[in-house]
């Protein structure tokens, strides 16, 4: 069982149209808050991503936030969290998350959370971590990227066991239980082959 216990939480920094999203955000936050799950993200106090860090506050739960300076300066940081990092740019900010954090989950968002799930996906089908990563699929909103997801796996660019370490669920409760009980890969063999 993997001890969760500092969830990096990848998300929009709008609240979008769909009020699901904007629930589920704040059930989640409920729930890491009733769990004692520090929530780790990206600083701001604005999108889904401030609904998220002001649900687990309201519940006496812990968000670090993580943020660039040259966001801090555009006056989008919550000033209210646990704690506050900041670093010199976006790579370091992706790095301190994955130092701060011992798994992933990504809501619903724009390119930005799409960048970042996709990254620490790829770092961790190369060895980089062994983290569990979960997709919150609110309302559907990512069926069309599961579908993409599965087209690479069918014309060959993703393999099935690549394709099976993103752990997807609809209901919070079921995403972090299947995140509790994720196992961790082994380092992948071609990265170990002597093959030039």
């Amino acid at each position: 069982m993997n001890n969760l216990e500092k969830i990096c939480v990848f998300c929009g920094s709008s609240e979008g149209n769909d009020l699901a999203i904007t629930d589920a955000a704040i059930k989640l936050g409920e729930i890491f808050a009733e769990r004692n799950i520090t929530l780790v993200y990206g600083a701001a106090k604005i999108g889904v991503m401030g609904i998220i860090a002001k649900s687990v506050l309201d519940n006496n739960g812990k968000v670090i936030g993580i943020i660039p300076n040259f966001l801090k300066k555009k006056e989008v940081v919550h000033l209210g969290l646990t704690e506050l990092i900041t670093t010199e740019n976006m790579h370091e900010r992706k790095m301190k998350m994955q130092e701060e954090s011992d798994s992933f989950i990504a809501l619903p968002g724009g390119m930005g959370t799409l960048e970042e799930l996709f990254e620490i996906m790829t770092w961790l089908q190369l060895g980089l971590h062994q983290k569990p990563i979960g997709l919150l699929n609110i309302n559907g909103f990512y069926n069309d990227l599961i579908k993409m997801l599965e087209t690479m796996v069918r014309k060959g660019f993703l393999s099935m066991d690549n394709y099976s370490l993103l752990l997807v669920d609809s209901n919070p409760n079921q995403l972090l239980k299947k995140m509790e009980e994720f196992k961790r890969p082994e380092v992948p063999k071609w990265l170990n082959s002597d093959r030039t």
